[in-house]
């Protein structure tokens, strides 16, 4: 008679391990079959861990999906970081550079994390993660700006979102070319650091 097959013993990784694995096998599953037939049940079932493992890491399937979009957004920013530190530190370079960085995530969201988005909508996570973005944006605009004109008007970089926003979905939608919506952006950026570095400063009392 034949022995049994043994069962298949379950690999132990460390904790972030096995949380970054989850993430990657989530990241599959969403590739393959949509945020519709996405369960923590079938992410353990592809990640060949238990129910409760999964569980474990991320107590419901919105919380994987919140960190794959923040994970998202943090690549987001490191690319804006790399491609700021590569310019040569002209102005007109600068706002450019930071104009196509923020269509370009737009544009990345629709063809990565529209699935994501869309589960997510109006949920106080996303409205939180956009949020974060945006504060992490305009964090790196001011860092790359003032050292060239200045401090900027704390309404100046709210602005540009505002201008960016529009663009991006007129660029999704197809009625903006996307090389059309950066040069744009890039030109109200400028415009607007321009307004900001020579308004007249408050004399202090």
């Amino acid at each position: 008679m034949a022995e049994p097959h043994p069962r298949q013993k379950r690999s132990r990784l460390p904790r972030d391990e096995r949380h970054a694995q989850l993430l990657l096998v989530a990241r599959q599953l969403l590739d393959e079959q949509g945020t519709d037939e996405f369960t923590l049940g079938r992410l353990a079932a592809r990640a060949g861990v238990s129910k409760p493992v999964a569980y474990d890491h991320f107590t419901e399937r919105s919380a994987v999906l919140v960190e794959l979009y923040r994970e998202f957004e943090q690549q987001q920013q490191a690319a804006l970081s790399r491609a700021l530190q590569r310019t040569n530190d002209g102005i007109d370079e600068v706002c450019s550079v930071m104009a196509g960085a923020y269509i370009d995530c737009w544009l990345a969201e629709g063809r990565e994390m529209s699935g994501v988005v869309a589960a997510l909508a109006g949920s106080p996570e996303l409205i939180e993660l956009r949020r974060e973005a945006e504060r992490g944006y305009i964090a790196a605009c001011e860092q790359a700006l003032t050292p060239l004109v200045g401090p900027l008007s704390p309404a100046l970089l709210p602005a540009v979102i505002g201008a960016g926003d529009a663009l991006a979905a007129e660029t999704i939608a197809g009625v903006l070319d996307a090389s059309d919506a950066r040069r744009t952006l890039a030109t109200v950026l400028l415009a607007l650091t321009h307004d900001s570095a020579h308004a007249p400063k408050e004399q202090s009392t």
